[in-house]
């Protein structure tokens, strides 16, 4: 019996190769397409390429709701930011995929998983990495890192060469100078014309979001309300987090919103220039910090902020899956018990613009905070004796100072 791989299969050229090539080299392919709510006309289609590349199986299985409850909330309500910009939304969705592939291979008796990324990205990390350390005996099969296949399939012309000499029937339309990748969340932009930092995104290439200078010249007013750091209601409405991306991708780029152009650095060493749209994280992101303002004490947003580096470079590393990730994660969740209310937000033109924000839990007082009341609670002269004691050190320090 031929040996089981299952690989992780978009239905485009590159995996459709890999099916077909994989299966010249004696394995039983198992073609699964994941689906993380990128647009895809017909299933059906994908399953019957897979199929006619030589896929033994192939199947699609629906992971958009365990994406955004389990992968993408946890980040919202960490505010992980990959170099103050990226909203790793593509790093997200790896672990997961990942591990739908080792339930699958373990389920299928699979001793094989494979993988369509390249030996200079970051997903081969994220892959490989959740795979070994959910499975350590899975052996891994990265066609991009073979020597047998990049050398003979450099690039597009010759993987095509190669679906029209073997008869794989795929849908490939007019090259684009340049590669995405798209979920629920988010859709991301490399490679091709994009690789010189220096040059602008063609219009062009935008999916998800219209140009500012194209969005209605009047601004679009919503309400998101969040119990214990979830998301739950979009302008009265009960959603769940699904309806609730859709929605705002759908609100957000028609207002411009979303666009993110940065060089990153990769895990493997190199940088790289990224081009995003997430349009419906980014109004959240912006609504999960303004309810966070008003129902975190500072000490325990200070800490927060503190790991959030860490937090996100794990993320971007693909170390989901590992003991350090899974404290944070516990540590996020604690931290959103208090986080519920109302964020009021206007979108308008690439800007999501705050205009209020108000809760049940909330800390803000107004009575204390007013500089127009002197409440009892607070005593204005109790700040001098705060404030010599903060300056303690360094008045110490300069009476102490050797002078010139």
């Amino acid at each position: 019996m031929k040996e089981k791989v299952v690989l992780a299969y978009s239905g485009g050229l590159d995996t459709s190769v890999i099916v077909h090539w994989l299966n010249s080299k004696g394995f039983s392919v198992i073609a699964v397409c994941f689906d993380v709510g990128q647009k895809v006309d017909d299933w059906q289609r994908v399953i019957n390429t897979a199929k006619t590349s030589g896929a033994a199986e192939a199947l699609v299985v629906d992971i958009k709701h365990e994406f955004v409850d389990n992968f993408f909330l946890p980040c919202l309500q960490m505010n992980a930011l990959y170099e103050g910009s990226y909203l790793l939304g593509t790093a997200m969705a790896r672990p997961l995929i990942a591990q739908k592939q080792i339930e699958i291979a373990n389920s299928k008796g699979a001793k094989y998983v494979s993988h369509g990324a390249t030996g200079k990205g970051n997903d081969q990390a994220r892959f490989e990495m959740s795979y070994l350390i959910l499975n350590p005996n899975i052996k891994i099969i990265a066609p991009w890192k073979m020597a047998e296949f990049y050398q003979n399939y450099p690039g597009r012309k010759e993987l095509l060469d190669y679906a029209a000499k073997h008869d794989i029937k795929v849908k490939v339309t007019k090259e684009q100078p340049w590669s995405s990748d798209e979920n629920l969340m988010h859709i991301s932009f490399e490679a091709g014309l994009l690789e010189d930092p220096n040059k602008k995104p063609p219009p062009e290439m935008f999916e998800m979001t219209k140009s500012p200078q194209d969005a209605p010249n009047k601004g679009t007013v919503i309400t998101i309300d969040f119990v214990k750091g979830v998301p739950v209601k979009l302008n009265g409405k009960d959603l769940n987090l699904v309806e609730m991306l859709t929605k705002l991708n759908q609100l957000g780029g028609d207002n411009g919103v979303g666009r993110v152009d940065l060089v990153e650095s990769r895990f493997i060493g190199m940088k790289s220039r990224g081009v995003y749209e997430t349009p419906g994280g980014t109004i959240l992101m912006q609504a999960h910090r303004q309810i966070e303002s008003i129902t975190l004490t500072r000490d325990v947003i200070e800490l927060k902020d503190s790991l959030l580096s860490r937090f996100s470079d794990l993320v971007y590393n693909g170390y989901w899956f590992t003991p350090q990730m899974s404290l944070l994660l516990d540590l996020v969740k604690n931290s959103q018990k208090s986080v519920n209310g109302q964020v009021r937000l206007e979108i308008y033109k690439g800007n999501v613009i705050t205009l209020g924000r108000s809760s049940k839990t909330s800390l803000y007082d107004f009575d204390i905070a007013s500089m127009e009341k002197n409440q009892s609670n607070y005593n204005p002269e109790d700040a001098n004796g705060f404030i010599k004691l903060n300056a303690l050190p360094y008045i110490i320090k300069n009476l102490n100072q050797p002078q010139d």
